[in-house]
């Protein structure tokens, strides 16, 4: 009778997991400008037609990678509308937003990528930033109804921060660093992830970033991000960030990332040193060890949030939700709701997390306290 308990419990398993990953992780790929915005443009280099040509190099690599699908705003030389850029990503359901662009200014010399999440830096040369990638919003018919309260020329003031946003910026923050971290491994003047209220990582639902792959102004880089070996590099570069990311968030370890899977381990979630940190560790390590006799001691949990600041796991910290456990992971906390020996009982926990506003939650599994991929859970 146990016997057979397993092979329908493993049958279970087998068709949730068919179900889960019909549901591919889903990259928008953002081309900025397009049509009679050309963007910057210095030295005959357009940022339009750089932009384009870049996101589509990204977008055949990650189209490559099994578990990815990616959307476009365009593919061609079109104008699309700043609030509908948002708009189709959203409509999307998309998983992560990517916005790419070019810098240009008056100074020639300036030179290197930036990688932007969304922020109130309200430093000067920031603020600069933003409102040359609002500014498109002057070139829309109706601008200022269509974007009543928001004034391009003044971001710092119109923009508010929603608790979602703020869950979403600390995952926007993981995929910049990683971006980061891949133009330094060029020899690239990386000058470093910044904050800035930018309307269209506002006015979308999902962790996004908008990177600035060089200076058109600057002679030589303007070459190199015209030429085809310059925006291959930095295709291959960013592509291989968001599908680091990518396997981050799902659980799946990735050999090209240092962010592989972690053990959690009471050393890892007790940062105060306090007491009630070592108690709430040595739970949450007790916790992931529950082994289910059915599933070789794989439990599956929700990923509801992920911080910079370490929170007790009491349940008005997180919006009412009990059995809260955490785990540090780099500079970031992770928090999880639940403790599920099956799949199916993690969905119902999905939901609930879900229905208390946790919109970005998902499922993540445990194997004897390891983080494990849901795929490989589910074998």
């Amino acid at each position: 009778m146990v016997k057979l308990k397993r092979v329908i419990f493993t049958a279970a398993l087998v068709i949730a997991g068919q179900c889960l990953f019909a549901q591919n992780f889903k990259v928008f790929l953002d081309p900025g400008h397009g049509g009679h915005d050309t963007g910057t443009n210095h030295n005959g280099y357009v940022e339009k037609d750089i932009v384009l040509s870049t996101a589509k190099k990204i977008g055949q690599i990650l189209e490559r990678e099994p578990g990815i699908d990616v959307v476009f705003t365009r593919k061609s030389d079109v104008f699309i509308e700043l609030r509908e850029r948002a708009n189709m990503a959203n409509r999307a359901k998309a998983d992560l937003f990517v916005s790419i662009h070019c810098n240009g200014v008056n100074a020639p010399a300036a030179y290197g990528t930036e990688t932007f999440v969304m922020g109130h830096d309200r430093s000067a040369m920031n603020l600069e930033v933003a409102k040359q990638e609002n500014s498109v919003i002057y070139k829309e018919a109706n601008y200022k109804e269509k974007y009543k309260g928001f004034n391009p020329s003044k971001p710092e003031f119109s923009i508010g921060l929603s608790v979602q946003q703020e869950e979403n910026i600390n995952y926007s923050a993981i995929l910049a660093s990683k971006i980061s971290k891949g133009f330094k491994s060029l020899d690239k003047n990386d000058r470093g992830i910044k904050q800035v209220p930018l309307w269209v990582l506002d006015a979308t639902t999902m962790p996004g970033v908008l990177i600035e792959l060089g200076f058109v102004s600057n002679k030589k880089e303007g070459a190199y991000l015209n030429s085809e070996e310059g925006q291959d590099e930095l295709a291959r570069t960013i592509a291989k960030a968001i599908i680091s990311y990518k396997n981050q968030m799902t659980g799946k370890g990735s050999k090209d990332s240092d962010d592989v899977k972690k053990e959690v381990t009471k050393a890892e979630v007790d940062t105060a040193g306090s007491k009630r940190d070592k108690a709430e560790a040595a739970a949450t390590k007790k916790d992931n060890d529950k082994k289910s006799d059915s599933a070789e001691g794989i439990v599956f949990k929700v990923q509801i949030s992920a911080s910079t600041r370490d929170l007790p796991t009491k349940p008005s910290n997180f919006k009412g939700l009990k059995e809260i456990s955490k785990m540090k992971d780099g500079s970031l906390i992770k928090y999880f709701y639940g403790n599920a020996s099956s799949y199916e009982e993690a969905e119902k926990l999905l939901d609930k997390a879900k229905d208390k506003g946790f919109n970005s939650a998902y499922i993540v599994a445990f194997r004897n306290g390891n983080l494990i991929s849901v795929k490989e859970a589910l074998k």
